[in-house]
């Protein structure tokens, strides 16, 4: 379940990333075509890390994407927060996930019922 959580948080991430590519190229003084190749290659990573996440040291790349998600509110500030938001969320779903992996891994004895069905 970690696994799947944190892909599904990379992958809305990438959602993220083009919206906010949409808006940095109407707001921002850089050229069009250098932050849609720029964005467009942050999309990628975010779905490329989503793809790797269960596999090991797929979690610690999806904090890569974390980093880089943040570091692009150089060109767009927004960013920074909304990047800070998504970094929580990711942190919160390995959290999550790691703690259902656990619950649905415990051995079910007589008098016990499973909390996740």
């Amino acid at each position: 379940m970690r696994a799947r959580l944190a892909a599904t948080g990379l992958a809305l991430e990438a959602f993220l990333v083009f919206f906010a590519t949409l808006a940095a190229s109407a707001l921002s003084d850089l050229p069009g075509r250098t932050l849609w190749i720029g964005g467009g290659v942050l999309i990628l990573v975010c779905l490329l890390a989503a793809g790797v996440v269960r596999r090991p040291g797929g979690i610690a790349i999806g904090w890569v994407v974390q980093v880089l998600v943040i570091a692009t509110g150089f060109v767009l500030p927004a960013m920074a927060v909304l990047g800070v938001v998504f970094a929580a969320l990711y942190g919160w779903f390995v959290v999550l996930g790691g703690r259902i992996d656990r619950e649905r891994a415990e051995p079910q004895g007589p008098g016990r019922t499973s909390p996740v069905s």
